[in-house]
């Protein structure tokens, strides 16, 4: 129940709708226009495991990769901080700009700034 409520709070400020609660299964389900949906398996509070997230749309399943990996990796994942990362990973999908850290948002700059037709471009007008 208490998760419910922590999903229903995180839905109030994403996309996401919580469309279904599963207390028996420990299931929620989200969605969200464009077609973007997915779940999480929470575990029981006395055993130990982790959340599991995946979803039945083959176009979402792919997105769910870097939250599948943040699950996996050590230490105790709240809900909150999945949903958080469920819902960087599928951005691109809702049609977001993609909010990553500043270093590598500065690194894409960069990339982007060394183009050879962009330093020509300046080139020219320096010159005139």
């Amino acid at each position: 129940q208490a998760l419910a409520e922590a999903a229903e709070r995180w839905c109030a400020r994403t996309p996401f709708q919580l469309i279904a609660a599963e207390e028996t299964e420990r299931r929620m389900d989200f969605y969200a226009e464009p077609g973007v949906s997915f779940y999480v398996l929470c575990p029981e509070a006395a055993c130990g495991d982790n959340f599991h997230v995946w979803s039945e749309s083959e176009d979402c399943l792919p997105f769910l990769q870097l939250a599948q990996d943040y699950i996996s990796s050590c230490g105790k994942k709240t809900l909150h901080e999945i949903l958080e990362k469920v819902f960087k990973s599928f951005r691109p999908l809702l049609g977001l700009p993609d909010v990553d850290d500043d270093a590598f948002e500065e690194y894409n700059a960069d990339v982007e700034e060394e183009e050879p037709e962009a330093d020509h471009q300046q080139m020219g007008v320096s010159q005139q």
